[in-house]
């Protein structure tokens, strides 16, 4: 019986030797063998496939010869330390780029498996060794492909921002272009109802200056005796004053005509101001209603550098107005202080005032204060004036109360050209 034993034991023990050495013969990964010194005690067919060698070749050999030469001794030195505490580990199969060597001295990559045993002959390394030159190739092309990717993408993000920046490029001309057709209609408008309105207002100051000239000249032609010469006088004076108001009206449409053309422009010349002043003055004296002065001061430099026919008109308009509406023995001042920078101008007279809810818009076109009456005017003096002195580059402002009078004060640059 118990030699039966024996003999079942036998054969299960040859049967499983038998099925160890089919599973190391037959292994699709190669198995190599090492004792603690590093040296190959076996190995099985798929590991010399991988290698290169024929039997025996390795037997006896320094695990080493397997390994690229530029990390023998970097192996040698990593063998040892693990041999101090042999553990079951894997090789190759993270980050680490792990190299083989064949016989023929060419490399290629693997991944390692190390699992240390014991037996009676001391204690040994079992490497379980495959080859991953496929894995690579392929994971290459998977670099290559996704770099392949990120270039085209990059490419085509690029093709994107530049094409985003073209459409904003298109969206800022078309914006542009609206803004322009815009404002092209607006000053489409502007000289629609400019027109309209110089229409409205021409017909209406034009009827009474007119009328006045027909009425005078018809009843001068009655008298035409010697003593009836004051009368004919006072017709003649009454033409005067219309024809003046006419010429005042056609000047003013005239200007406004030519600064919207653009063909008004500032162009400063040496003159002597106090001079030119006095000389205004005298001319303007004739529009004085009755016992009306013009005090006029001035103080500092005489020679100034001024565009004499900007600054005619706007001391005429200036002055014209303070005339116009200031009662008769009323004063208006003309002040005027010059120095090698500035020229000070104030224009101050006693007059009806400008209502304060009328004062935002005194220097529109076409606009006139409520308080103004009949008193002749096209509401473009005070417009005139002030691009008049925006084109010499000066400054215009004024305070007003009613039935006190205004103070109207211009300052403008004195640089030589």
């Amino acid at each position: 019986m118990f030699d039966d034993d024996i003999l079942i034991h036998t054969k299960v023990m040859t049967r499983h030797i038998e099925m160890l050495d089919a599973l190391f013969k037959h292994a699709t990964e190669g198995i190599v063998v090492v004792n603690r010194g590093g040296v190959i005690v076996m190995l099985n067919p798929k590991a010399k496939e991988l290698f290169g060698y024929a039997d025996l070749e390795l037997i006896g050999k320094k695990i080493e010869i397997l390994i690229p030469h530029r990390l023998t001794k970097h192996h040698v030195a990593d063998r040892d330390t693990y041999m101090e505490a042999p553990r079951a580990r894997g090789m190759g199969h993270l980050l680490d780029d792990l190299f083989a060597r064949r016989k023929d001295g060419s490399e290629f990559p693997v991944e390692v498996s190390l699992s240390p045993f014991k037996t009676s002959d001391g204690e040994f390394v079992v490497s379980f060794v495959i080859d991953i030159t496929e894995r690579k190739k392929q994971e290459n092309r998977i670099i290559e492909a996704n770099l392949e990717i990120q270039k085209l993408n990059s490419e085509l993000e690029e093709r994107v921002n530049q094409r985003t920046k073209e459409l904003a490029t298109a969206m800022y001309k078309i914006e542009q272009s609206q803004e322009e057709v815009i404002r092209a209609l607006k000053k489409e408008r502007e000289l629609n109802n400019m027109k309209s309105q110089f229409v409205t207002i021409a017909s209406h100051e034009f009827r009474t200056p007119l009328a006045t000239i027909l009425s005078s000249a018809s009843l001068i032609g009655r008298y035409a005796k010697t003593e009836e010469e004051d009368k004919r006088q006072k017709h003649v004076q009454r033409i005067k004053s219309a024809v003046n108001n006419l010429t005042e009206i056609l000047n003013d449409f005239l200007s406004i005509g030519k600064l919207e053309e653009g063909r008004v422009h500032s162009i400063p010349v040496s003159m002597d101001l106090h001079e030119f002043c006095e000389g205004l003055i005298e001319e303007i004296k004739g529009l004085c209603k009755e016992n009306q002065q013009i005090k006029f001061q001035y103080s500092g430099i005489d020679e100034v550098w001024l565009d004499k026919h900007l600054l005619r008109n706007i001391l005429f308009n200036l002055l014209s107005n303070a005339i116009k509406y200031s009662e008769p023995g009323k004063f208006i001042f003309l002040r005027i202080k010059a120095d090698g920078n500035l020229v000070d101008m104030e224009i101050v007279d006693q007059g009806i005032g400008i209502p304060e809810t009328d004062q935002a818009h005194i220097f529109d076109r076409f606009f006139r204060a409520h308080n103004a009456g009949t008193a002749q005017g096209t509401g473009l003096g005070l417009n005139i004036v002030q691009n008049y002195i925006d084109l010499m580059g000066g400054q215009i402002s004024f305070s007003s109360e009613v039935t006190k009078g205004s103070v109207f004060k211009v300052k403008l640059p004195n640089h030589r050209p």
